[in-house]
Protein backbone atom coordinates (compact mmCIF):
# COMPACT_ATOMS: atom_id res chain seq x y z
CA UNK A 1 0.00 0.00 0.00
CA UNK A 2 2.69 2.39 0.85
CA UNK A 3 4.89 1.28 -2.13
CA UNK A 4 1.49 2.09 -4.62
CA UNK A 5 1.04 5.60 -2.52
CA UNK A 6 4.80 6.48 -3.16
CA UNK A 7 4.51 5.80 -7.16
CA UNK A 8 1.63 7.58 -7.41
CA UNK A 9 3.25 10.57 -5.64
CA UNK A 10 6.29 10.06 -7.83
CA UNK A 11 4.09 10.65 -11.26
CA UNK A 12 4.79 13.75 -12.93
CA UNK A 13 1.66 16.22 -12.38
CA UNK A 14 -0.40 17.53 -15.51
CA UNK A 15 0.77 20.80 -16.53
CA UNK A 16 -2.11 23.75 -16.10
CA UNK A 17 -3.60 25.33 -18.72
CA UNK A 18 -2.61 28.27 -19.79
CA UNK A 19 -5.02 30.95 -19.16
CA UNK A 20 -6.68 32.59 -22.30
CA UNK A 21 -5.62 35.97 -23.42
CA UNK A 22 -8.54 37.75 -23.62
CA UNK A 23 -8.29 37.69 -19.27
CA UNK A 24 -6.88 40.35 -17.16
CA UNK A 25 -3.64 40.50 -15.48
CA UNK A 26 -5.63 40.00 -12.02
CA UNK A 27 -6.80 36.94 -13.67
CA UNK A 28 -3.63 36.12 -14.81
CA UNK A 29 -2.08 36.38 -11.04
CA UNK A 30 -5.20 34.38 -9.94
CA UNK A 31 -4.14 31.42 -11.91
CA UNK A 32 -0.36 31.73 -11.20
CA UNK A 33 -1.11 31.44 -7.41
CA UNK A 34 -3.17 28.41 -8.37
CA UNK A 35 -0.55 26.68 -10.18
CA UNK A 36 1.76 27.61 -7.64
CA UNK A 37 -0.21 25.76 -4.83
CA UNK A 38 -1.25 23.08 -6.68
CA UNK A 39 2.41 21.60 -7.03
CA UNK A 40 2.91 21.53 -3.48
CA UNK A 41 2.19 18.86 -1.41
CA UNK A 42 3.20 17.37 1.85
CA UNK A 43 3.36 13.85 2.69
CA UNK A 44 4.62 11.73 5.75
CA UNK A 45 7.71 9.36 5.27
CA UNK A 46 6.56 5.87 4.98
CA UNK A 47 9.67 4.47 6.63
CA UNK A 48 9.37 7.17 10.17
CA UNK A 49 10.41 5.35 12.82
CA UNK A 50 7.45 5.85 15.80
CA UNK A 51 8.39 8.04 18.63
CA UNK A 52 10.16 6.43 21.50
CA UNK A 53 8.16 5.89 24.92
CA UNK A 54 9.13 7.44 27.87
CA UNK A 55 9.54 4.95 30.98
CA UNK A 56 7.27 5.78 33.50
CA UNK A 57 8.61 8.00 36.59
CA UNK A 58 8.12 5.63 39.86
CA UNK A 59 5.62 6.99 42.04
CA UNK A 60 6.27 7.66 45.44
CA UNK A 61 4.36 9.22 48.52
CA UNK A 62 6.26 11.52 51.15
CA UNK A 63 5.10 10.99 54.66
CA UNK A 64 5.57 13.79 57.53
CA UNK A 65 8.35 10.73 59.31
CA UNK A 66 10.63 11.17 55.81
CA UNK A 67 10.26 14.64 54.98
CA UNK A 68 12.11 17.51 56.54
CA UNK A 69 10.31 20.01 57.96
CA UNK A 70 12.14 23.27 58.57
CA UNK A 71 10.49 25.34 61.54
CA UNK A 72 9.47 28.67 61.11
CA UNK A 73 12.06 31.72 61.91
CA UNK A 74 11.00 34.88 63.29
CA UNK A 75 11.61 37.56 60.57
CA UNK A 76 14.26 39.53 61.15
CA UNK A 77 12.64 42.69 59.72
CA UNK A 78 11.17 44.63 61.72
CA UNK A 79 8.06 46.04 60.40
CA UNK A 80 6.58 49.38 61.12
CA UNK A 81 3.54 48.93 62.64
CA UNK A 82 0.73 51.80 61.55
CA UNK A 83 0.36 54.04 64.91
CA UNK A 84 -3.40 54.74 66.40
CA UNK A 85 -5.01 58.09 66.05
CA UNK A 86 -5.94 58.26 69.48
CA UNK A 87 -2.26 57.79 70.02
CA UNK A 88 -0.56 60.23 68.03
CA UNK A 89 0.88 62.88 70.27
CA UNK A 90 -0.38 66.49 70.14
CA UNK A 91 2.16 69.19 69.07
CA UNK A 92 3.57 71.06 71.47
CA UNK A 93 2.75 74.96 72.46
CA UNK A 94 4.54 77.78 70.29
CA UNK A 95 6.72 78.72 72.88
CA UNK A 96 8.54 75.60 72.49
CA UNK A 97 8.85 75.77 68.86
CA UNK A 98 11.34 78.67 67.40
CA UNK A 99 9.91 78.50 63.85
CA UNK A 100 6.31 77.99 65.18
CA UNK A 101 6.36 81.40 66.84
CA UNK A 102 3.10 83.51 66.81
CA UNK A 103 4.51 86.25 68.45
CA UNK A 104 6.85 88.59 65.57
CA UNK A 105 10.66 88.82 66.63
CA UNK A 106 12.17 91.69 65.89
CA UNK A 107 15.28 91.12 63.84
CA UNK A 108 16.28 94.90 63.38
CA UNK A 109 18.71 96.82 65.36
CA UNK A 110 16.96 99.61 67.71
CA UNK A 111 18.13 103.15 67.18
CA UNK A 112 20.26 103.71 70.24
CA UNK A 113 21.97 100.04 70.06
CA UNK A 114 25.76 101.64 70.25
CA UNK A 115 24.50 103.68 73.43
CA UNK A 116 23.18 100.35 75.14
CA UNK A 117 26.35 98.50 74.11
CA UNK A 118 28.45 101.38 75.50
CA UNK A 119 26.66 101.15 79.29
CA UNK A 120 26.44 97.07 79.07
CA UNK A 121 30.08 97.29 78.75
CA UNK A 122 30.50 99.36 81.65
CA UNK A 123 27.97 97.03 84.00
CA UNK A 124 30.11 94.15 83.03
CA UNK A 125 33.27 96.05 84.38
CA UNK A 126 31.58 96.98 87.65
CA UNK A 127 30.47 93.19 88.03
CA UNK A 128 34.00 92.11 88.12
CA UNK A 129 37.04 93.25 90.25
CA UNK A 130 38.10 96.79 89.64
CA UNK A 131 41.65 98.28 90.52
CA UNK A 132 40.39 100.87 92.57
CA UNK A 133 36.94 103.24 93.47
CA UNK A 134 38.63 106.16 91.65
CA UNK A 135 39.14 104.21 88.22
CA UNK A 136 35.57 102.90 88.19
CA UNK A 137 34.04 105.84 88.53
CA UNK A 138 36.05 107.86 85.81
CA UNK A 139 34.90 104.95 83.85
CA UNK A 140 31.25 105.82 84.26
CA UNK A 141 31.77 109.17 83.48
CA UNK A 142 33.49 108.63 80.18
CA UNK A 143 30.86 106.23 79.22
CA UNK A 144 27.72 108.65 80.46
CA UNK A 145 29.44 111.25 78.22
CA UNK A 146 30.00 109.07 75.07
CA UNK A 147 26.17 107.75 75.86
CA UNK A 148 25.05 111.77 75.86
CA UNK A 149 27.08 112.43 72.81
CA UNK A 150 25.03 109.45 70.86
CA UNK A 151 21.76 110.67 72.15
CA UNK A 152 22.30 114.09 70.92
CA UNK A 153 22.84 113.27 67.43
CA UNK A 154 20.25 110.36 67.14
CA UNK A 155 17.47 113.72 68.81
CA UNK A 156 19.16 116.51 66.48
CA UNK A 157 18.30 113.79 62.90
CA UNK A 158 14.92 113.55 64.55
CA UNK A 159 14.87 110.05 65.06
CA UNK A 160 14.54 109.80 68.66
CA UNK A 161 11.80 111.95 70.82
CA UNK A 162 13.00 114.38 72.68
CA UNK A 163 11.42 112.71 75.76
CA UNK A 164 13.31 109.62 75.89
CA UNK A 165 16.68 111.75 75.74
CA UNK A 166 15.68 113.25 78.38
CA UNK A 167 15.11 110.78 80.61
CA UNK A 168 18.03 108.67 79.23
CA UNK A 169 20.15 111.88 80.58
CA UNK A 170 18.47 111.96 84.05
CA UNK A 171 19.22 108.32 84.65
CA UNK A 172 22.88 108.73 83.27
CA UNK A 173 23.03 111.51 85.82
CA UNK A 174 22.29 109.46 88.59
CA UNK A 175 24.24 106.76 87.68
CA UNK A 176 27.47 109.32 87.86
CA UNK A 177 26.11 110.39 91.27
CA UNK A 178 26.33 106.76 92.71
CA UNK A 179 29.77 105.94 90.86
CA UNK A 180 30.82 109.41 93.17
CA UNK A 181 29.95 108.25 96.43
CA UNK A 182 31.44 104.37 95.63
CA UNK A 183 34.67 106.46 95.50
CA UNK A 184 34.16 108.53 98.64
CA UNK A 185 32.91 105.44 100.51
CA UNK A 186 34.57 104.32 103.84
CA UNK A 187 33.20 101.32 104.68
CA UNK A 188 32.80 98.19 102.65
CA UNK A 189 29.11 98.12 103.47
CA UNK A 190 28.63 101.70 102.04
CA UNK A 191 30.68 100.45 99.12
CA UNK A 192 28.97 97.31 97.66
CA UNK A 193 25.45 99.17 98.86
CA UNK A 194 26.15 102.27 96.55
CA UNK A 195 27.95 100.27 93.63
CA UNK A 196 24.37 97.94 93.90
CA UNK A 197 22.75 101.07 93.32
CA UNK A 198 24.99 102.40 90.25
CA UNK A 199 24.65 98.49 88.63
CA UNK A 200 20.68 99.34 88.99
CA UNK A 201 21.14 102.83 87.40
CA UNK A 202 23.18 101.32 84.40
CA UNK A 203 20.62 98.49 83.93
CA UNK A 204 17.81 100.94 83.45
CA UNK A 205 19.59 103.23 81.55
CA UNK A 206 20.34 100.52 78.92
CA UNK A 207 16.35 99.72 78.66
CA UNK A 208 16.05 103.12 78.28
CA UNK A 209 18.31 103.43 75.45
CA UNK A 210 16.60 100.40 73.66
CA UNK A 211 13.89 101.77 73.90
CA UNK A 212 14.47 104.27 71.51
Amino acid sequence: MASTSLAFLCQTQPKPVPPPAHLSPTNHLFFSLRKHRSSIKCTPLPDSAPAPEQPDMPFTITTNENFPIEKRRRSEIIRERKSKKDLVAAEPPNYEIGWKRTKEIPLEMPKGHVIADFLLKLGQLMEQEFGSAELLAKAGEIVAERAREEAEVLRDDGEVDERLVTELFRVLRLMEMDLAMVKAAVKDDTLSERLEQAKARCRQAILVANSF
